[in-house]
């Protein structure tokens, strides 16, 4: 039986993976991660110490159609979405397992470089969004690391929305040659961060993706960031991920504990090359790994 297995059935004995959907809609905090290296033995975490931020807030007026932000008064008065707590909350311990999160992942690349990962799920409202962010805002407070962190869910782009940028320009218009690269990055200082938003609506998402464009523009933003990563679509019903994944490094598959269904993760598992599959990435587990309470470090292991 396969390490990705023996991970699920122990999940299921815990009660943090179901067989059956308990819950719906979309997750509205990304509490805590877990990851459980399939491919690698165990590493015991280590505990970074936190990094001070003060965030702030750029000016953007959201279209008519966008759902509202869910905001939250930040240190020194500015207002960023309360959820990015790796920025608002840098003390607090949500913050403190990204940090965890965030040296799991580096302990797990033994020799060779994990430059474009990947953050996808099973389903939609597993928070794949919301940890993408957390962790690149987390990697990006690492002393002189660049990071990048990419909205490559042309289906569904919310990373414009919680960092309260401008869609566009973004990653379509680079692909379809109507802005350039430099002019889609957007640079926030103050989080040592750079997000290139998702761009103009596209036609054909799966297609951009898989173009010779996108392999060279992921090229050069690997010569450019020592970490990219990318926010993309739920693995079913949709082939973005599996394209993309050929031209990435690897792939976090985020779960909702005592949420999503184990034979949504096995599927989801099977559309994906098992070498570039770091683990997955228990959201919303509590200190007992349960689906309850806000803190505690759940961890899915065989």
């Amino acid at each position: 039986m396969s390490r990705i297995q023996d991970i699920l059935n122990k999940a299921e004995r815990e009660g943090t993976v179901r067989r059956t959907r308990a819950l719906g809609g979309e997750t509205s905090t990304a509490r805590v991660a877990a990851i459980a290296p399939p491919l690698a033995p165990h590493v015991p975490l280590a505990e970074p110490p936190p990094v001070e931020q003060h965030p702030e807030r750029r000016t953007w007026n959201p279209a008519p159609a966008a759902p509202p932000v869910d905001e939250a008064s930040a240190p020194g008065g500015t207002q960023i979405d309360h959820r990015l707590v790796a920025a608002f909350a840098p003390q607090s311990l949500p913050a403190e397992q990204f940090r965890s999160l965030r040296t799991r992942i580096s302990r797990a690349e033994n020799g060779r470089a994990l430059r474009a990962i990947i953050v996808t799920s099973p389903a939609k409202g597993d928070g794949k969004s919301l940890t993408a962010a957390n962790l690149a805002l987390t990697m990006a407070q690492e002393f002189q690391h660049r990071v990048l962190l990419l909205d490559a869910d042309l289906r569904r782009p919310t990373l414009h929305q919680l960092f309260g940028i401008n869609e566009a320009p973004g990653l379509t218009d680079v692909l379809m040659g109507a802005a350039s690269l430099d002019d889609a990055l957007v640079p926030l200082d103050e989080h040592h961060l750079t997000v290139l938003p998702s761009g103009v609506p596209a036609t054909h998402p799966a297609e951009l993706l898989g173009s010779a464009a996108m392999r060279r523009t992921l090229d050069m933003l690997r010569t450019r960031f020592d970490r990219v990563v990318l926010d993309m679509p739920p693995v079913a019903p949709l082939a973005d991920v599996q394209i993309v994944s050929a031209m990435a490094d690897a792939v976090l598959m985020i779960v909702r504990a005592g949420v999503t269904q184990k034979p949504a993760i096995e599927r989801a598992l099977a559309g994906l090359e098992a070498g570039k599959v770091l683990g997955l990435v228990l959201n919303e587990a509590g200190s007992d790994g349960t689906a309850e309470g806000y803190g505690g470090y759940a961890y899915i292991a065989g």
